[in-house]
């Protein structure tokens, strides 16, 4: 087989067991290595959990322990305890690998994709982990089923703590369904503005421009602003020296703001002439604006400052003192 194919399986590997989705940053050697040898053991597992009927016979100690449906009693103690961790995380991490590829899919929508698919993945990790645990004591010899039913259902989610899990869930549910945010989308939080990285059973995680994530209980979310369904407003404030001609400056925009759109690809309106926004001591306040996508809102700002500055450069014209609110 040729060297693409082993990349390909060690780099599906990689994004299998890696635990940070990071889909635009290309899996490391180290990352490779373990993709590929984590495949290759689950491989192997599944291959003789499938295929071991037909290579062991009905007495075959091993094969009783490996095979959890078995119902066979008295199983190997550590074969089955290994058996239960690969089989439940096997699952896990293969409903997980499979729901993001669906959710990236065409077949799933936007705001039923990434966060639905990272929700059920987050309930199928932690329903394996309860099943794997119940199981494994179970190997021990504890009754579960005993302290299941001694408990009750109330009593255990009571005792486990779980009454702030419930809302979790419930909260992180009603988002997902109600279509209020995605993965992707771009949302302010009591002030903090980032991006969704992860709408998980319990928790929403939130990352700013500078990298800077905020996690935030899916029950505490109370009111945010999503900023993605709609474009967003740039703004630019620049001031001219009161001498200026002010009819003559505006008769430069009608030829210049038209070149500073073609001149910056994220405007997808304008820009546009407001009008004069104030008088300071240091001269009049001229305001515009250009609508672009919210994730390239700071980036369509700087570009128009840089754009005015030449415009007014070429045209003689002064700016003078800082932005009215930093003299304010």
């Amino acid at each position: 087989m040729s060297n693409s194919y082993y990349n390909d399986l060690a780099g599906a590997g990689s994004e299998l067991f890696n635990r940070d989705d990071t889909p635009n940053a290309p899996p490391t050697a180290a990352e490779r290595i373990r993709g590929l040898l984590g495949a290759l053991v689950l491989a192997v597992y599944y291959a003789l959990l499938i295929g071991g009927q037909y290579f062991f016979d009905g007495t075959s100690e091993f094969y009783r322990s490996l095979n959890l449906f078995s119902g066979a009693g008295d199983p190997d103690p550590l074969v089955r305890i290994v058996s239960c961790v690969v089989f439940f995380y096997g699952v896990s991490r293969i409903s997980k690998f499979l729901l993001s590829r669906f959710a990236l899919s065409k077949v799933s929508s936007r705001k039923m994709g990434r966060a639905l698919m990272g929700l059920l993945g987050s309930l199928i990790q932690y329903a394996c982990a309860i099943a794997a645990a119940l199981m494994v004591l179970n190997t021990l010899g504890v009754d579960t089923m005993e302290i299941v039913a001694g408990l009750g259902i109330l009593g255990l989610i009571i005792g486990l703590g779980a009454e702030e899990l419930v809302a979790d869930i419930l909260a992180g549910m009603f988002i997902v369904f109600e279509r209020l945010y995605d993965v992707g989308d771009i949302i302010v939080v009591d002030e903090f503005r980032g991006t969704v990285k992860e709408v998980g059973i319990r928790t929403t995680q939130i990352e700013d421009i500078g990298g800077n994530v905020l996690v935030v209980r899916n029950s505490e979310i109370g009111s945010f602003i999503n900023m993605t369904d709609k474009l967003s407003v740039a703004n630019c404030d620049v001031q001219i020296g009161y001498g200026e001609d002010l009819e003559k400056v505006e008769g430069i925009f009608k030829e210049g703001l038209p070149a500073m759109g073609a001149a910056i690809p994220e405007v997808k309106e304008g820009p546009f002439y407001i009008g004069v926004s104030g008088m300071t001591e240091a001269g009049l306040a001229l305001t515009f604006a250009a609508r672009c996508e919210e994730g390239y809102k700071y980036i369509v700002e700087r570009a128009m400052y840089r754009q005015l500055k030449l415009l007014f450069d070429r045209n003689e014209i002064e700016i003078v003192g800082g932005t009215p609110e930093e003299e304010g």
